[in-house]
């Protein structure tokens, strides 16, 4: 496969002819919001069966979580669940002694097991209105809660079939750094003997001394060392809430990474990529919150506004600038084909176990794509 950034003039039959390939193909292979109307700027992955990624694919995994609950889960894991390795529904949330409170995740961890992607539990501290600082520190230093936690997980691990539990605790006080690690230790003391795997995620540290409280009480070398595996969250530096920017920027990300494998073995870090795009109003104001939506979308956008499709190379992200119909300026960041790439080179260079896709939900045919013309997924069911 090759990617080619789309002219002024083009159309999709003019690239096929170009390429030898047909309009079908390049319509599958992207699905274009509007095969009738191309953005000047728009990537396009073509599918030209000589043209395959240098060198042998390494075997990754891929890990995928989904904020979908219920039946609208499965739809997205049946389209992508043969690429993945772990499929992760978002998330349980602890409660105040504990305990964790129930989310309807049997639709997708019946998908997954058919897609022979293995189920993996989430558990977190934090709600969308509620960071989960003082949760995580009452739970954290009380013997008792820790307990019911760890209880609830074995509970909840065998009556639905997941096969491993991922620790996401963020925001979580630094002076709580020591007392999180040690609960990590009782949750692999607990869990492997049974048969379960453990994983954390990971603030994106780019040094070990990082200050701000989402990072402090992540200890690198710590996680590395007692659980299976981690996700690095590499993503959300385009945070909704703040001024327009790249939202995973592959210099960042780079930076994060760098640090990552001089505190944790290589082959415990999954790389985390996010698959949605954002479109933030012009000029920002403070609080002021950006829409979030599929990368098709953001596509769809482009080709309405009749905007260009610009490409930041220090970052590697897709990005333009549109006028509403009221008059109303618009900055909106995506992923392409180019960034999707560069993240792949990225897990191939560093010889990372594998990529981590925030969240299904959001399409994106050209990652998916692109992934299994780089990598061998490895399955363990």
């Amino acid at each position: 496969m090759l990617i080619h950034v789309v002219q002024s003039g083009e159309t999709l039959w003019k690239i096929a002819v170009h390429y030898n390939v047909t309009v079908h193909a390049l319509e599958a292979v992207n699905q274009p919001p509007d095969p009738n109307r191309l953005a000047v700027g728009q990537a396009l992955v073509v599918p030209v069966p000589e043209m395959i990624h240098p060198g042998p694919k390494p075997t990754i995994e891929v890990n995928a979580y989904t904020y979908q609950l219920g039946e609208a889960a499965v739809p997205s894991i049946e389209e992508t669940g043969r690429l993945l390795t772990y499929l992760s529904p978002f998330a349980y949330q602890m409660t105040e002694n504990g305990t964790l409170a129930s989310i309807d995740d049997e639709p997708a961890i019946a998908a997954a097991l058919a897609q022979r992607a293995v189920p993996m539990m989430s558990v977190t501290n934090f709600t969308a209105t509620d960071p989960g600082t003082e949760l995580a520190h009452t739970v954290l230093s009380t013997p008792e809660y820790r307990e019911n936690m760890l209880s609830d997980i074995v509970r909840i691990m065998r009556e639905k079939g997941y096969r491993g539990v991922n620790i996401d605790f963020e925001n979580v006080r630094p002076d709580d750094r020591e007392r999180y690690n040690q609960f990590l230790e009782l949750t692999v003391n607990r869990l492997h003997p049974l048969g379960y795997f453990v994983s954390t995620a990971l603030a994106p540290k780019a040094y070990a001394g990082q200050p701000g409280l989402l990072y402090e009480a992540h200890d690198y070398g710590a996680h590395g060392r007692i659980v299976d595996f981690v996700v690095l969250m590499t993503y959300e530096w385009g945070y909704r809430l703040a001024p327009p920017q790249a939202i995973s920027p592959i210099n960042e990300m780079r930076r994060v990474v760098e640090y990552a494998v001089t505190a944790i073995p290589r082959e415990k870090i999954f790389l985390g990529f996010q698959i949605y795009a954002r479109d933030w109003q012009l000029p920002h104001v403070e609080g002021q919150a950006a829409a979030t939506f599929g990368i098709q979308g953001a596509v769809e956008r482009a080709v309405r506004y009749g905007a260009a499709i610009q490409f930041d190379t220090a970052t590697q992200s897709p990005f333009f600038r549109y006028t509403d119909e009221e008059g109303r300026g618009h900055e909106v960041w995506f992923e392409d084909a180019r960034s999707a790439q560069a993240k792949f080179d990225l897990v191939r260079q560093y010889r990372l176990r594998g990529i981590s896709y925030w969240a299904l939900g959001y399409p994106f045919p050209q990652n998916w794509a692109l992934l299994e013309n780089n990598f061998m997924i490895r399955k363990w069911i």
